[in-house]
Formats: C-alpha cells, structure tokens, sequence
C-alpha cells in the first residue's frame, strides 16, 4: 500500500503537538483515514537536539517543496509573509496544506483557496478558528442547506479568561492581564489579544464561509477590552449582564454588519456563562435556528487535534478539491453597511455633579430607559441601558448628554 507522506513547517508550540499527536494516535489516523501515513520532513530554522524526530528535520523549505513524495504539508510559521510564500508554492505544486494560521486565511483565504482548486488539492484551516472546536466543517458541510444569518461568538481565549477574572474575582484589567501572562495565556505583547485583532481575524474566516464573499479584517470595525473596569463589571451585573469580547457579524436588511467588540451578554444567553479560555461560537441559521460550538479555543492539544483531522482530509482527498469550501474574492465592502446604522442598545456611564437633573435629561433624550442600579455607587454617577436604535442616532444623543455630563463609558449589548 502507498504511504501518504507528510510535511510538517514550524516546530514550535502547535507543530510539535502537531507532530507528537500524529504519532501517538497513528493506529487510529491511518485506520480512519484508509491510507498509510508518515510524517517525512519537519522544517524549522532552529535546532532540536535529542528530539525523537530528528532524522526528519530540515532547515531549508525546498526539501519539501521538491520532494515528490510529499502530497500534504502542515503550514505551522504562522504570519503572512514567508506562511504565504511557502503555502503558495507547495498549492501550485499540487501539494494540499493545512493551517492553523488565522491571519493567513483572514488576510488571502480566498486567493489561496482558488489557487488550490486550480491545481487540484485543499488547503484546509480548521484550526485557524476555536482551537480544537470543530466550527469549520460544521458551517460549510453540516449547516450548508441553511442560510447563515448571524454567527456570534467568543473567539478569544486570552480576554476571557482576563474578563472572567474581573467579573469573578474583582481584580482590575490590570491585574487580570499579569495573571493571564503569568499563566502563558497572554503575549509579552498582548495587543493581537486584548485589542481585538486575533478575534477579528477569526470573525473574518467565519464570516467569509458564511456569507461567500472575503470578509478583510480591514472591513470589521474592532476595538477590545481595554477601557473595561471594575465599575463597568459591577454595573452590569447589576442588570443581569456579563461583559464579553463579542465577533459578531449578521445578515441585516441592509446588507451584512460586522463587529469586534466588547458586548453585555443577558445571563439567559448561554455565551454570558463561558469562562476562562474557553470559546463558544452561536450559529443562526434560517432553519435550524441557534446551534452553539464550545470547548478549549487554543492551547497545544487542543490546536493539533484540529490540524491532524484536517491532514486526515486531505489524504482522504488526495488529487480532488472539497468544492464546498470556498468563497468568492472581494475587491471592495460594497456588500457591507456600516456598522453604526445597525440598531443596538447601549449601556452608557456618565459622572455629573447634578445627577438629578441628568436623569431627566436622559429621559427626554432617550425616551424609556433602564437606569441600573449599583450599591456603593458614587453620588455623582449613572448607569443606563437605551432602547434600540440606530447607533447612529444614539451617538447624536451622547454628544448632546456630553455637554452636561462627562460620558465615560459605551459598550452595546449583543
């Protein structure tokens, strides 16, 4: 029987789990893939002395791009540039990749996806979204007789775990974020976390499956969890809410919206209940309604576990594209509406000096709306949650409220 050999790029975290999970669970991968398999070459700059694997390793990137035994490779590198080169290259070669490099397919998802089928093989990204959360196959081959009108989800480990910390155990963002570094759960640098680019990123590779058209991080308005205190978390929950760092992009009237940003979650939705790192992905489709995916977003395991099913598919699929996976290039966001014509509510706090006149300020402003209650609260603060309109409209309101009242703080609810 013919081995299917396969490649694996970048030995670090995800790579050697990669490597190590193949390995351990060989038996079972060949038995469910119908093929025998064996990893043939891992590349990597650095050295790795007494690694078990090391008559596989290599440091030059054309060992496996001309080596005609090799029909799947594993693109661990992450980035977009040498990622991007390299995937290139081994596509038009007719070599299938799989990734889990999310700024990869945010960024050229559907150039390579078409470079793929026209030579014939896949490139597969499980696990660029969830970790180990099955979430890709589940929206283009499960849920593909449905149309996708909204998909919101916490797709970010990392500001999780730092929100489920201030709302459980009252320490600041501050605090929460050493802890979450302490931990190895957050960055040295952790900008692509705690400000909402890794989570748009994912939105993006969603949104792009859901809706058929590249979704650029570029088109998704995105801000994080920054600006969030322990006042905000108190209130809140105060009025049944929990903050979260919320994708979310819908199919509204008039066309499609698309967010990252921090949203009041009602205790009745079940996304306000996930905690710590994990990540929980709600999918609304017109038939089946809600369905919702929860697990480990990220972490060694549960990242390879992804990648390796994804090399199962591409052995499984040798020489034949999986046509469903795919979506159109877009040159423009002609097809999106800005994401502050949407209607939404908003929890918004604001400090006066005269805090009784404000709220009928508010109310004539406003209309109806929720003031929120608060023990301890200073005398010279407000906590109020709008009625649902236009977020443009709502900001007009602000700006008149400012110029009585200094307003500290806007998060919308989901």
């Amino acid at each position: 029987m013919k081995v299917s050999q396969i490649a694996v790029i970048g030995f670090g975290v995800v790579g050697s789990g990669t490597v190590e999970l193949f390995y351990k669970n060989k038996d079972l991968i060949e038995k469910r893939s119908g093929r025998k398999m064996d990893i043939k070459r891992i590349c990597d700059l650095r050295d790795f002395p007494g690694s078990p694997f090391a008559e596989k390793f290599t440091k030059n990137f054309n060992d496996i791009l001309n080596d005609p035994e090799i029909t799947v490779a594993a693109e661990m590198i992450g980035g977009k540039t040498l990622a991007y080169e390299y995937t290139k290259k081994l596509l038009s070669r007719g070599v299938s990749v799989v990734t889990s490099n999310k700024e990869l397919v945010a960024c050229h998802g559907a150039e390579l996806i078409k470079l793929a089928k026209s030579n014939g093989c896949n490139y597969f990204f499980e696990a660029s979204v969830g970790g180990g959360i099955p979430i890709i196959r589940p929206l283009h081959q499960c849920l593909a007789a449905n149309r996708i009108e909204r998909i919101a989800g916490i797709l970010n480990g990392t500001t999780n775990y730092i929100l489920t910390k201030m709302i459980y155990d009252q320490v600041s963002f501050e605090q929460a974020l050493a802890d979450a570094q302490r931990l190895g759960y957050a960055e040295s640098d952790p900008s692509a976390d705690i400000d909402g680019e890794d989570a748009c990123r994912k939105l993006c590779i969603l949104g792009s499956l859901a809706f058929g058209k590249h979704i650029y991080p570029e088109y998704v308005h995105c801000s994080g969890i920054r600006n969030i205190t322990l006042d905000d978390v108190e209130y809140v929950a105060n009025a049944g809410y929990a903050v979260k760092l919320i994708g979310l992009i819908e199919k509204t009237e008039k066309g499609i919206v698309a967010t990252v940003c921090p949203r009041l979650v009602p205790i009745s939705n079940p996304l306000s209940g996930v905690n710590d790192v994990y990540n929980a992905i709600m999918i609304r489709g017109d038939s089946v309604g809600d369905t919702l995916f929860y697990g480990r977003g990220a972490g060694k395991q549960a990242t390879a576990s992804a990648v390796v099913a994804d090399i199962i598919d591409a052995v499984k699929h040798e020489n034949a594209d999986i046509a469903s996976l795919t979506w159109e290039d877009s040159t423009d966001r002609s097809f999106m509406v800005p994401y502050k014509s949407a209607d939404v509510r908003v929890y918004v706090r604001v400090r006066s000096d005269d805090v009784d006149s404000l709220k009928g300020l508010i109310t004539a402003l406003f209309g109806y709306v929720d003031f929120i209650p608060r023990k301890m609260r200073t005398e010279r603060e407000l906590a109020f949650i709008t009625p649902s309109i236009e977020e443009y409209q709502i900001d007009k309101k602000l700006a008149l409220l400012s110029e009585h009242a200094d307003v500290m703080r806007k998060i919308r609810l989901l």
